[in-house]
């Protein structure tokens, strides 16, 4: 059984602050600037170059990868760490491309993230000829996935709503079919129980900065099934996915299984604060986090319908069937958000009205949810947020 206590006590949390923000960015782990000290200090200070070899900086992207492999049920060996989550989606979809030439249709959903969805659209106008990025409503994406598509590039926990897509029965229908699946697991990754190796997913991608706490900018992560890794043929061929990147061959080779899919230099000071978190993860049951965050997101929908009758929940109803967010929909949600966060309860907004909740038990409890809904409560039903300083939009939402 997970130990709720001591995982919160691992986390630096500001005094005071409620933070339901952990689907976006998630807080400083305490041990954090201890170990980034060490790379800084002791490694780079004392190691300079030597420590590519020394410290075990080049395979570290490897080594980080097996540890986030746990997390989302891939098997040993078959992840890897570095670039950011764009970069990843561009060579997961790419190579998933390669793999059904001739197919031309990408089926993805509106509720996918933006930033996926752009990197579908430059991949395939520098293709040509007739792909397609076919975007549909949500649920409709199963009834969508018909002979001529090529990949699904579905993120499973809609970042909007926290809506959850069923990950085996949508890649079941997608092999049926021929089709190649992509997985985001942006907001799924250390927020519920994921089962790559079960449900038999092709590719799968996703950040480490959000339920995993790496910290801001911290690298995202390649998941390639085994039975295509030694086969697929990474499009960003970067130096350190070559076969003897140190023998620099003019001509590119791919190196064996997941090491392909490595593009550029490790960043060995921002893994430092991800290997620090994932400390924190050595004794935790993933099944205990998603039990415990289903309990805290019933209890603030509860809490919030009761005194706030102008918001509308926006996620949906059954708990199963999201992730581990809530978002309300409020006209006025940009002002409602910025008052709530000067109240030192943080949450955050998309547009044009949503109001996203994080619940993340690692560091979050039945007194953390009662209080920010209270607090909720007086910032909507005494209009706190009605004020010019709350409704000037920031550059970051």
């Amino acid at each position: 059984m997970t130990d709720f206590t001591a995982t919160r006590a691992a986390f630096h949390i500001p005094h005071g602050v409620i933070y339901l923000d952990g689907n976006s960015l998630g807080p400083l782990p305490k041990a954090a600037g201890k170990r980034v000290a060490e790379v800084v200090e002791q490694e780079w200070g004392e190691q300079l170059i030597k420590g590519w070899n020394t410290c075990g900086w080049m395979a570290s992207p490897s080594k980080v990868g097996n540890r986030i492999g746990r997390l989302i049920g891939a098997e040993p060996g078959h992840v890897v760490i570095g670039d950011t989550l764009s970069i990843k989606v561009y060579q997961a979809l790419a190579s998933a491309l390669q793999m059904r030439p001739d197919r031309k249709v990408i089926l993805s959903d509106s509720g996918n993230f933006p930033s996926d969805l752009y990197m579908a659209e430059g991949l395939i106008g520098l293709l040509g000829g007739d792909y397609e990025l076919r975007v549909v409503a949500p649920e409709n994406v199963a009834s969508a996935i018909t002979e001529e598509i090529a990949v699904t590039m579905i993120t499973e926990v809609d970042y909007r709503t926290g809506r959850k897509h069923d990950m085996a029965a949508l890649t079941k229908r997608a092999h049926a079919v021929g089709a190649i699946t992509v997985w985001d697991l942006a907001h799924s990754a250390g927020a519920l129980p994921v089962d790559l190796l079960g449900v038999g997913a092709d590719f799968a991608v996703g950040c480490t900065y959000k339920y995993l706490n790496g910290g801001p900018g911290a690298p995202a992560f390649i998941y390639v099934a085994p039975r295509h890794a030694d086969h697929v043929q990474p499009a960003l061929s970067g130096w350190l996915g070559h076969e003897s990147p140190f023998t620099f061959d003019l001509g590119y080779r791919p190196g064996s299984g997941i090491e392909r899919m490595r593009v550029g230099t490790p960043p060995i000071v921002q893994m430092a604060t991800l290997e620090a978190a994932l400390d924190v993860w050595d004794d935790v049951d993933l099944q205990d986090i998603r039990t415990r965050s289903i309990e805290l997101s019933e209890r603030f929908i509860a809490g919030v319908e009761a005194l706030c009758p102008e918001l509308v929940l926006a996620s949906p109803r059954d708990p199963s069937q999201r992730g581990s967010q809530v978002s309300f929909k409020f006209e006025n949600g940009y002002a409602a958000m910025q008052a709530l966060i000067a109240h030192n309860v943080i949450g955050d907004f998309r547009a044009p009205d949503v109001m996203r909740f994080g619940f993340t038990p690692l560091y979050l409890n039945e007194d953390d949810i009662d209080a920010a809904v209270k607090i909720l409560g007086r910032v909507i039903n005494d209009r706190l947020w009605d004020t010019p300083e709350f409704k000037a939009r920031k550059a970051v939402t």
